[in-house]
């Protein structure tokens, strides 16, 4: 049997470092929110033993080491189904290494897929369990939508949706690793945090004036390198009508959210002419489970 799927990139309206804790991960405090920026994930199972990952990218692994790979194991292990041969091809439109969820997103969909394929009907919370196993942002991508995300990224609390808005996404041509930034974090001096609480009540109110001023990602004020593109952008996005622009995830993707189509599209415009990876897209609601 053969199933195909779309995974939905994500961003961080917001990203703060709360405290780190003792098993050594950071409490983080994050509003994620579904895009329409997609990857195609086909699992397509067989008579045979093993996963076979397949991919657009000749420098993505296609191993073990691959995040849906990874999560095909964790559904037959948890699940004792022996006997299948798994094959997945992603057809990647998700920059990588941009704090988009990517590879998370396409990990979530395998799990969804494996789920239907097998009718196992695990449920939400057993696929956000597994695909934790993996990943901290899997469990958020297993429905997406608009999300409040704490502890490692995998205490979800469902948020009122988003309104319905244009995103301009641009990723400079260089990467952030997630751990190096989070190693310079120092909770303790964090100098400017997002307004989390304000964010949480103007989605609550459809207010996306009140979300946008109040975004921001802590992860900037540790950049060191790359600093000058980041602001490049966002500055960018705001000159053409942006209402608020930060950088998601660890980067080094910057994103700016528009409620003017024609604003939206001459800032993907302005920006394209200098930057290979630009996207304009728009807000999506969640997955039904």
């Amino acid at each position: 049997m053969k199933l195909t799927v779309l995974a939905a990139a994500k961003i961080n309206i917001s990203l703060d470092i709360v405290s780190k804790m003792d098993d050594g991960y950071h409490n983080i405090r994050t509003v994620m929110q579904s895009i329409s920026l997609y990857d195609e994930v086909t699992v397509e199972c067989l008579p045979g033993e093993g996963v076979v990952v397949e991919t657009d990218l000749p420098y993505l692994p296609r191993d073990a080491k691959n995040i849906a790979a990874k999560t095909a194991v964790k559904f037959f292990e948890h699940t004792g189904i022996k006997g299948r041969r798994t094959r997945i091809r992603i057809k990647k439109n998700i920059p990588v290494c941009a704090g988009l969820g990517g590879g998370s997103a396409d990990g979530a969909c395998v799990l969804r897929l494996l789920d239907g394929i097998f009718e196992t009907r695990l449920g939400i919370d057993t696929l956000r369990e597994l695909g934790g196993s993996v990943g901290s942002d899997i469990p958020f991508c297993i429905s997406g939508g608009t999300m409040l995300a704490e502890g490692r990224g995998d205490v979800l609390t469902a948020l009122a949706p988003m309104p319905r808005c244009h995103v301009v996404i641009c990723k400079p041509p260089f990467a952030f690793g997630t751990a190096e930034l989070f190693g310079r974090v120092k909770c303790e001096k964090i100098r400017a945090r997002p307004d989390t609480d304000g964010i949480l009540d103007s989605l609550g109110s459809g207010d996306l004036n009140g979300i946008t001023r109040r975004m921001y990602n802590v992860f900037e004020d540790v950049l060191t390198r790359g600093h000058r593109d980041i602001e490049n952008i966002k500055y960018t996005l705001l000159d053409e009508g942006a209402l608020g622009a930060v950088m998601t995830g660890s980067g080094s993707a910057v994103f700016g959210i528009f409620d003017d189509e024609q604003r939206a599209q001459e800032a993907f415009d302005k920006l394209r002419s200098n930057y290979k990876e630009c996207f304009l897209v728009e807000t999506v609601e969640g997955l039904e489970i």
